[in-house]
């Protein structure tokens, strides 16, 4: 039965969409390129405010150096570091960032980050939100691929499709809009893992900024912008 237009709340249409998406995208393996728990994290400092693609530029150059492990980023200078990173945007800043989470790792876990990962996932991500240069959207992305622990990952993408949806939360907060998810859904690695990367695939491919190609999208009987799209 197809779900009447502006009726569902977060809880009841948030398993439906991730069951829509999955069923037109199928599995997304993601965390992409990452080939062990530290790339997540520089990756995912990296991708702030960026594109993947401008990401894996950059990730490759890190690779090709040498310096994609916490001894090479502590070591290198941070103008390398710049260098380097370049094709991330704001370079220099970012730069810093990857410098300040090594350092901290050194500092609190004697270089260890598997100790670091291994602890409760609350903790990890109160510690993560304590180091500069660290968000509640990077600390979440480096729990959920690096530690593979239950928290969601919310963005750009999540609260697009959020209020296109109508299901909106009260408050235009980047918490506000995670505790959805995590509210709708059991608290599953792998459910996390798989619906944020299928949210960014139907945000790059179809629920776009502008123009959203919503004859397209897995979700637009249960969309009102759909709906509204489509009359």
């Amino acid at each position: 039965m197809v779900r009447s237009i502006g009726t569902g709340t977060a809880k009841t249409l948030l398993p439906e969409v991730y069951d829509r998406l999955f069923t037109a995208y199928g599995t997304q393996h993601w965390w992409p390129g990452a080939t062990n728990p530290f790339e997540v994290c520089v990756g995912a400092i990296l991708t702030q405010s960026t594109a993947w693609t401008n990401v894996e530029k950059a990730m490759e150059k890190l690779k090709t150096a040498g310096v994609v492990s916490l001894e090479g980023i502590q070591q290198t200078p941070v103008e390398e570091l710049a260098v380097l990173v370049h094709s991330s945007g704001y370079f220099n800043v970012k730069a810093r960032k990857l410098k300040a989470l090594t350092q901290h790792v050194y500092d609190q876990h004697g270089g260890d980050l598997s100790a670091m990962l291994s602890q409760p996932w609350e903790e990890l991500r109160s510690e993560l939100l304590s180091v500069y240069g660290i968000g509640e959207e990077t600390a979440d992305d480096i729990v959920l691929y690096a530690a593979d622990a239950p928290s969601f990952v919310s963005d750009a993408y999540t609260k697009r499709i959020v209020d296109r949806l109508g299901i909106p939360p009260k408050k235009d907060r980047y918490e506000d809009y995670r505790a959805l998810f995590m509210g709708a859904l059991p608290a599953d690695v792998s459910v996390f893992n798989e619906y944020h990367a299928l949210i960014v695939k139907l945000g790059k491919d179809v629920c776009k900024k502008s123009k959203p190609l919503c004859q397209e999208c897995p979700l637009i009987e249960i969309c009102i912008t759909g709906a509204r799209e489509a009359s």
